[in-house]
């Protein structure tokens, strides 16, 4: 437990979750600080492409593999299976219709890739080498928490929409395309590649993500002021709650393929996650009737903060436990 407080304490200080505590208090305190969205969306695509680029680069360095592979199943069948424990979890713990506790359902078998981004910063600070593959399993994990979701719905006879609209709106989602497209690129040209752009991808990086971590803030901060009626006190339990049983999963993921102590980090991350940029524009697509307010309010307002905060010290304290690294 000393450990686990040591490693949120080191964490709460850090520039990262800084930045991202100053947009929170401003939004809250409905200052009129604001980054504009175009320079956000720049933000955005700085970062997939460099963590996509880095992957891409850290697997052609280390071969294509059965590991690999297998990797990409394990995560394939966290994402379609969370979406299931946070229904049952969500029906029991609040008062949340079926509709609703889909839609929110989907987004916790989803991912969130800054925070993705956030625990590998946290590793590389950390000296916590990971799997370079990671980045593979988690562009395959944005969709099927989508068709989990789905299938949820309709078990309540209601019609969700699944037609050729929707699957472009998964597979083509912007997210997924600049990830897995930087990291092809990153696995073509290799260390080569990185070398040739290193000051561009590898030096800037941190000071991005804060920037971006501080826009993340305004926008969780002005989320939580709008729906905060649309909450109870179990369905905030459950945005704390459900990172923390997505985690065990990970971990337990984790240890079935052998992954070292920061691949499990990272898989732990990644089941401990909420969407909220996937998985919200796919619902806005097939559950119409669902509340945004809902479930964008819980994944960025609730789950986001504790995972960045206290929610990756203690998935690094349990996988270094667990794994002895």
């Amino acid at each position: 437990m000393t450990d686990i407080l040591a490693l949120a304490a080191d964490n709460l200080i850090s520039p990262i979750v800084l930045s991202f505590a100053l947009g929170l208090a401003a939004a809250l305190a409905r200052s009129d600080l604001s980054v504009p969205e175009a320079a956000a969306k720049a933000l955005s695509i700085y970062l997939l492409f460099a963590i996509g680029f880095k992957g891409g680069v850290s697997v052609a360095d280390h071969g294509i593999d059965l590991k690999l592979g297998l990797s990409l199943l394990g995560g394939v069948a966290l994402s379609a299976l969370l979406p299931l424990l946070a229904f049952m979890l969500l029906r029991m713990m609040s008062p949340m219709d079926r509709l609703n506790a889909a839609a929110v359902a989907g987004h916790y078998g989803s991912i969130s890739i800054v925070t993705f981004v956030a625990a590998t910063s946290v590793l590389e600070s950390s000296g916590i080498a990971a799997e370079g593959y990671m980045v593979a399993v988690a562009a395959a994990m944005e969709a099927p928490a989508i068709l989990s979701a789905l299938w949820l719905v309709s078990r309540g006879e209601k019609n969700a929409r699944m037609d050729s609209g929707l699957w472009r709106e998964i597979l083509l989602n912007g997210s997924i395309v600049l990830l897995v497209g930087a990291f092809l690129i990153g696995f073509i040209t290799g260390p080569e590649g990185l070398e040739e752009i290193s000051s561009f991808i590898v030096a800037p990086f941190k000071g991005v993500l804060c920037l971006f971590l501080l826009d993340m803030g305004l926008v969780a901060g002005r989320g939580m002021q709008k729906g905060r009626g649309a909450l109870g006190i179990g369905a905030v339990a459950f945005g704390l709650l459900m990172p923390l049983l997505g985690a065990t999963a990970g971990l337990l993921t984790a240890l079935l393929l052998g992954l070292s102590t920061g691949g499990a980090v990272l898989l732990m991350t990644l089941s401990a996650s909420a969407s909220y940029i996937a998985v919200p524009a796919a619902m806005r697509v097939a559950l119409p009737e669902a509340n945004p307010s809902i479930y964008l309010t819980l994944s960025l307002g609730v789950t986001f903060p504790f995972n960045l905060t206290l929610g990756i010290p203690i998935y690094l304290a349990a996988a270094q436990t667990v794994t002895g690294g």
